[in-house]
């Protein structure tokens, strides 16, 4: 190719040459800059695959004086801020490495809800029972779990818990409680043998009843038991030997009352027959025919273990019995529950009676006609009424068809006391206030006359009525009270929890063995007040504890105040929140009664002379 040239004749590709020649011969400076990271022998490029750029800088650097190379500080290069050190980062792991799971936290609270911890209540309790439980045998038969039997013995005999009360009693007398077991037992412990017949139902005599220390002047307030068998008991220098050799012979008396072919046998269906003075139940028809005419039978209310019947001027309380299927969902009442309830009713009917050396007399709680035990079903008549309630109010209660034919039954003909306080409208103050100096005059009168508690005395349980009466008659210790009516009279129905001491037995009901009746709803007047009981006896239901009749004043005292029926003005307003405020220290009715809330309307005391014996 030729070359290319100027006008002038020069070649240009010459002087292009020439000037390249001349700078190589100019003098070489050195530049410094940082070495880069060394790379793996994978990635290092052979000198020879170098460009001519990478010759010409190793070149450069080749050419450099001694004199004029500046050292480089290792310590600086390996201090330098930001970058891993070259001796530590050798040993660096420089694979990927996995995330770390994080720790899960709690799961967030619901909003807008009430946050309530688990409550194992229910487990606590039943592994108490589990633990409290005391096997009889070591190999108790499947089929006959709730009995067990001597070695020579054939037939199986139902456990009482006669034994459990036995050490109960052992218990409290070695300690001297106060609210142990009844003073009955301790009589029975330290009586001298005496042989028990059998009882003849038909010719019961009170007199005959009366034990060897001390009989009774009330044969209302007995107790008679059904015997099958006869057997002597002796318990040998009970209350004056130590405690070992009371406890050998409770354990004795505990032994022998377990034993099937000698022991006393308790058939609380045939005491309750006995006291209703019945040899067989009856039927309803024949128990009506006594008080009206069975066409003309009225449902006129119901509850949970039970239903009222209009008889005529009286209402019948039926209550089922003894069955083994739940009523109203829940699981019938006893025989010897009832048993209770029925020689309460008949002890407390004492203090109806006007006698001249009467030292406690009260007409309020509700009078008690008669007591029938009834078996078989519904008549046609009480199914028509039920049914005429049923469309009329709703009832909340199962149908009577849903009984078997020989279903039991325990009858209350009763006094017609009114209506409840729940659907009662009082018209002013002044009936209000003599609906509270009643109820408490009342509890007062039991209290002194046998240690009475009703323990149950809700806006259901108080009934009121209006008659033509100006004042209603108390005897309260010998003392005459005359209270101002305003033509209402009250009336105290429903004695099933109730506590009293008749003199012979003290009857009660354990509330203990219904925890769920203390498990109502915060805030509820009618359940604070059980749950208050219940710290108040310390689930010690068979001492004597008359504050809580002061309990269900107060509650009672609540309700006035929630209903806005009557007239009241404010100052009455406040004389009752007042009221309920000193009804605190008060321990029982009898404190209560001489409060200066009721003195207007006790109209005089007058003090009975005492005759000497």
């Amino acid at each position: 190719m030729a070359s290319n040239t100027g006008r002038n004749g020069v070649d240009l590709w010459s002087e292009i040459i020439a000037s390249e020649q001349q700078q190589q011969q100019s003098h070489v400076e050195v530049f410094y800059r940082r070495r880069k990271a060394s790379k793996t022998p994978s990635d290092v490029v052979p000198p020879k695959q170098l460009g001519s750029e990478g010759d010409g800088i190793h070149h450069r650097l080749s050419l450099v004086p001694p004199a004029q190379t500046k050292r480089i500080s290792w310590n600086r290069s390996l201090s330098t801020r930001g970058r891993t050190s070259i001796a530590v980062g050798t040993c660096i792991n420089h694979q990927p490495q996995l995330k770390k799971a994080k720790r899960k936290g709690k799961p967030p609270r619901p909003k807008g809800k009430h946050f309530q911890p688990p409550n194992f209540e229910m487990e606590r309790v039943y592994f108490e029972e589990v633990d409290a439980f005391e096997l009889l045998e070591e190999s108790p038969s499947p089929k006959n779990f709730g009995t067990w039997a001597g070695v020579n013995q054939t037939d199986s005999v139902a456990l009482t818990h006669l034994s459990t009360r036995l050490n109960k009693w052992l218990i409290c007398k070695n300690l001297n409680y106060s609210c142990g077991p009844s003073s009955t037992l301790s009589k029975i412990l330290g009586t001298p043998s005496i042989t028990l017949g059998p009882l003849d139902c038909d010719n019961l005599d009170s007199e005959k009843m009366k034990t060897p220390e001390k009989s009774s002047a009330k044969a209302c307030s007995r107790l008679p038991h059904a015997e099958t068998t006869s057997k002597s008991y002796k318990v040998e220098d009970v209350g004056n030997e130590g405690s070992e050799e009371l406890e050998a012979s409770v354990k004795k008396l505990s032994l022998a009352s377990t034993s099937s072919s000698d022991a006393v046998q308790f058939n609380p269906f045939a005491t309750l027959l006995a006291v209703c003075e019945q040899s067989v139940p009856f039927k309803f028809q024949d128990v009506f025919s006594k008080y009206c005419d069975p066409q003309e039978i009225i449902k006129i209310g119901e509850g949970t273990f039970g239903e009222a019947f209009m008889a005529g001027s009286y209402v019948c309380k039926i209550v089922p019995i003894d069955g083994d299927f739940r009523v109203n969902g829940e699981v019938q009442k006893r025989s010897e529950e009832l048993l209770e309830e029925v020689v309460l009713s008949r002890t407390l009917n004492c203090l109806r009676q006007h006698q001249e050396d009467a030292r406690n007399v009260c007409s309020t709680f509700i009078g008690t006609i008669d007591l029938k035990v009834c078996q078989g079903s519904y008549d046609a008549t009480m199914i028509k009424a039920w049914e005429e309630w049923d469309e009329n109010n709703g009832s909340e209660n199962d149908h009577p068809n849903e009984f078997p034919d020989k279903q039991r039954y325990v009858m209350f003909v009763l006094e017609h006391g009114g209506k409840d306080l729940e659907n009662f409208v009082l018209l002013n103050f002044n009936e209000a206030l003599t609906f509270l100096v009643q109820v408490t005059a009342a509890l007062a009168v039991a209290e002194a006359a046998y240690e009475f508690e009703h323990r149950d005395m809700h806006w259901g349980n108080v009934l009121l009525s209006r008659n033509d009466s100006a004042t209603v008659q108390f005897i309260l210790e010998g003392k005459k009270m005359s209270v101002k009516t305003f033509g209402l009279s009250v009336s105290i129905i429903d004695f099933t929890l109730s506590r009293i001491n008749t003199g012979e037995d003290i009857l009660f009901l354990d509330l203990s063995s219904d925890p769920y009746l203390f498990k109502g709803p915060k805030g509820d007047k009618q359940s604070e007040t059980y749950r208050k009981m219940k710290e108040l006896t310390e689930d010690c239901w068979e001492g004597s504890f008359p504050k809580t009749n002061v309990l269900w004043l107060q509650y009672l005292v609540d309700i006035l105040l929630l209903k806005k029926s009557f007239e009241r003005t404010s100052k009455n307003e406040r004389d009752l929140r007042s009221l309920k405020k000193r009804l605190e220290k008060y321990c029982s009715a009898k404190e209560a009664i001489f409060d200066p809330f009721f003195s207007d309307l006790l109209v005089e005391h007058v003090q009975i002379i005492e005759l000497d014996d």
